[in-house]
């Protein structure tokens, strides 16, 4: 039976999907995985070279939901009073008040979040898990939603602090915008004298609307059998001879929450296995350190997780997708 909160979800994700394609022209899918941690509760690292289009992406996000949008550029000298606020002592009022810092928004975009030292990224930490700040024994809570889109350069390494494997382990997905193909870039390039393809994006839900669309996604059906797949899936990372570290259970989680936003999209209240094939990459990849043999083999985290997946026959026919 068709159900009419599925039916508006997928209608809503494609109307906020089809919004920011207005800043982001040609890149749906990676909206679309953006927009499907958005709804898992999670938050974003985005590998790619300068110029791609990332604030744009957090920003036009932050405008079709109605929230409000921060940029930090991470630096060696941040600090991480910088990032989350600090006490600041009032001489008229003769006492000390929190001043916020740039984490209390809607979406965070921490550019190039690897050029900051290990004590600021692991400001990070607390708020990204936790949804709130704690400064002095006193906690401040961020607006909901809160989702940090990160993004570090694969090709500039000089100068950079690599995220460790907690951190990592943080973010929901991992994925890259890329450059626009033929057709994107000369509607890109036709219209040069925009400077700023997010002016003029009017908000298409409310930031209660977002809550509530993660609490239809959460309600989405996981099957044993297909359960079992996506299990095996990540148990297999951690027997592997190339894997140093496998995927975590919070990464079978993780892999979970986002199938169910994923089918959600597609009108369906059931997750098949095709879903959970399809985000392997963005969701395991960077969750799994390969062995210092491998790397020199040339052997990379997504050759192993697509090899791992091909391997791995899912489960057929329908009582395997709706089966308790």
């Amino acid at each position: 039976m068709e159900n009419p909160q599925v039916t508006e979800f997928a209608r809503e994700f494609s109307t906020i999907n089809g919004a920011i394609g207005g800043a982001i022209v040609g890149k749906a899918n990676a909206v679309g995985l953006v927009l499907t941690a958005l709804f898992a509760g999670g938050h974003v690292l985005l590998e790619d070279v300068p110029g791609t289009g990332k604030t744009s992406l957090a920003k036009a996000l932050a405008a079709t939901i109605d929230g409000t949008h921060g940029r930090v550029q991470f630096t060696p000298d941040l600090l991480p009073s910088d990032l989350i606020g600090a006490n600041i002592y009032n001489q008229k009022k003769g006492d000390f008040e929190f001043r916020p810092g740039p984490v209390f928004c809607s979406v965070l975009l921490a550019d190039e979040i690897n050029r900051a030292s290990p004590k600021t990224q692991s400001a990070l930490l607390e708020v990204m898990e936790e949804r709130q700040v704690t400064i002095d024994t006193v906690t401040h809570p961020v607006p909901r939603p809160f989702m940090v889109i990160a993004t570090q350069n694969p090709v500039e390494q000089l100068g950079t602090y690599p995220l460790p494997e907690a951190q990592l382990d943080r973010f929901l997905v991992r994925t890259a915008i890329g450059y626009p193909d033929r057709a994107a870039a000369l509607a890109i390039v036709a219209e040069s004298a925009r400077t700023d393809r997010t002016i003029g994006i009017k908000p298409v839900v409310s930031a209660n609307r977002v809550a509530e669309l993660q609490a239809i996604a959460a309600t989405g059906h996981i099957s044993r059998p297909v359960m079992d797949y996506l299990l095996t899936i990540c148990e297999a990372t951690r027997t592997d001879s190339r894997c140093a570290l496998g995927v975590s259970v919070r990464g079978a989680l993780a892999l979970a929450r986002c199938a169910k936003v994923y089918a959600m999209a597609q009108a369906r209240s059931y997750v098949t296995p095709d879903d959970v094939k399809a985000l392997t990459h963005a969701v395991l990849a960077h969750r799994i350190i390969v062995t210092p043999d491998a790397q020199i083999d040339g052997v990379a985290a997504p050759q192993v997780i697509a090899e791992i997946v091909s391997a791995i026959a899912p489960p057929t026919g329908t009582e395997a997708t709706f089966a308790s």
